[in-house]
């Protein structure tokens, strides 16, 4: 994607309107929902979030856990956590937890890995619900995610599900800084990444651990890209479309 295709896509965020089947099917078509989702796509729209400086761009650092890797083939998202930043700032007084009610079966490898169990799924908040005080509590600032691809299939999926729309949010990955550093580093575990630059690995495959080792490395890369001359997005975007 070139500079202009990357502003028009800040540009064409949110064009498509919400209907009457906003959550369809889960207790949720008020007017109230409607009106939240509505305004939260034109100030999506509206922002300019490149031309913004680094050192005072709002960001939501999050992190799911999921029954698997496929939402395509039905895997569900089972946890949401995020925390917001502001430039190099955690906020850690400002983050978000939650389950996710689901009744698919949970493998004993996801159970083990997350120490989540099934019947906390069955009577955890619903997934309209949810998504409704996660978009609450990021409201219209820029998501950030290890991996976000994951993330981006899954919340996507979770969107169109439920409000037959689009997700509007921009997610951008935590490799989009390191790649102006290192243009050759490739993908790797947010652990091993974390233990590099000596940031504690704590509450590892809990959504809202992960938010907050993924937001000290965000932080970390804001710096790095600072110190080496960048002031706002758009000026790393610039950069980055040069190399390819």
């Amino acid at each position: 994607m070139g500079m202009n295709d990357f502003i028009q896509y800040f540009r064409g965020m949110g064009t498509k309107k919400i209907g009457s089947n906003v959550l369809a099917g889960h207790g949720q078509t008020n007017a109230q929902s409607i009106s939240f989702l509505r305004q939260l796509e034109k100030e999506v729209r509206k922002k300019d979030d490149l031309a913004t400086p680094l050192s005072k761009l709002e960001f939501v650092v999050f992190d799911i856990e999921t029954t698997g890797f496929y939402p395509e083939k039905g895997d569900e998202i089972i946890s949401i956590g995020a925390v917001k930043m502001k430039g190099l700032e955690l906020q850690e007084q400002e983050t978000f937890y939650s389950l996710v009610q689901t009744h698919s079966p949970l493998s004993p490898q996801i159970t083990a890995l997350t120490n989540i169990r099934e019947e906390e799924l069955r009577t955890a908040p619903k997934a309209s619900d949810v998504l409704l005080k996660f978009f609450h509590f990021t409201s219209s600032r820029i998501l950030i995610a290890h991996h976000s691809k994951h993330e981006q299939r899954f919340m996507q999926k979770l969107t169109w599900e439920l409000t037959r729309t689009k997700f509007q949010h921009r997610i951008i990955d935590t490799s989009f800084l390191t790649r102006i550093i290192d243009p050759t580093s490739g993908s790797q575990p947010l652990e091993k990444i974390c233990t590099e630059y000596g940031i504690e690995i704590k509450d590892r495959h809990h959504a809202l651990g992960d938010s907050l080792m993924t937001a000290k490395l965000w932080a970390h890369h804001i710096k790095k890209a600072q110190e080496a001359g960048f002031h706002t997005l758009g000026e790393v975007y610039e950069h980055l479309a040069k190399l390819g």
